[in-house]
């Protein structure tokens, strides 16, 4: 039986996002690309005897209240009725409040770490559905494939994308994703876009004006990242990127990037490795 499991949690990059309205109960419904990217936090997972669910610190000095790999354990062992218990350690790598979808990530890998560790035998369908209930971004990382992703971010369509390089600008500030989906002037009727408008290169990200307006620092560094191309930002930020042709070529730039801000360079990916460590077929 296997009693631990190790994972490479992945980021996210949102290579549009688009709103197209606003439901009765405030959600927003969206339009947006969701494709993985090989930055990840690393992700350990141990069975304990008792029934304790233990969240190691990591290199994070200490464990936030609303920690929410823990909160995905809660939710989990109370739901079925688990009597085991769990021990977390992460390697936090992901920048946080950098849109990248770090937090739900992690969600997502602890949900397929414990389904696999305690046995649930839950279908890809099923804990999708309860990841729904940490966070509209956790679906897309159980099912494990790059999407087209509307309503509030739930429907999703896998579609096959470019995988290029990419050279990734963490600002190091965090944005807060609700204060930005607040924000009066936030442009809330998009017209809907297509799959094939997508893939020809059309589509945009409405949050970028908001963000630039409430945090400077990030339209400086898309400013800067525009002189070597196609500067985009993940989300509602603080994280920005452009594609590349070459890792060669994103080196170059990195090179040049003020040591104020992070770099990385990075590849894109259409599956979710997690998947592949377990062994799912997606």
């Amino acid at each position: 039986m296997t009693r631990s499991l190790s994972f490479c949690s992945p980021a996210k990059l949102n290579l549009i996002l688009h709103i197209t309205g606003r439901r009765d109960d405030g959600y927003h419904l969206l339009e947006t690309v969701f494709q993985f990217i090989d930055l990840y936090d690393a992700l350990e997972f141990s069975l304990t005897e008792e029934n304790d669910l233990v969240r190691l610190p990591g290199n994070s000095p200490v464990v936030p209240a609303n920690d929410i790999l823990l909160t995905t354990a809660r939710l989990l062992q109370s739901r079925f009725g688990v009597s085991q218990g769990i021990r977390i350690d992460i390697d936090k790598r992901i920048p946080i409040g950098g849109g990248l979808g770090g937090g739900s990530s992690n969600a997502a890998t602890c949900l397929l770490a414990l389904n696999r560790l305690w046995g649930l035998d839950l279908s890809l369908q099923q804990l999708a559905e309860i990841g729904l209930e940490l966070g509209a971004d956790v679906p897309i990382f159980i099912y494990g494939r790059a999407a087209w992703a509307s309503g509030i971010g739930e429907e999703l369509e896998s579609i096959e994308p470019e995988e290029p390089i990419y050279l990734l600008i963490d600002p190091k500030i965090a944005v807060p994703t609700a204060q930005i989906f607040a924000a009066q002037e936030l442009t809330r009727n998009s017209d809907p876009l297509t799959i094939r408008a997508f893939l020809r290169g059309e589509g945009t990200n409405v949050c970028e004006p908001v963000v630039r307006k409430l945090y400077p620092q990030v339209g400086q560094a898309i400013d800067w990242l525009s002189q070597y191309g196609a500067a985009r930002m993940s989300g509602t930020g603080a994280c920005i990127f452009a594609p590349f042709d070459s890792h060669r070529q994103a080196e170059v730039v990195k090179s040049r990037v003020p040591t104020r801000w992070a770099a990385y360079i990075v590849k894109a990916m259409n599956r979710n490795p997690v998947h592949q460590q377990l062994g799912l077929l997606v």
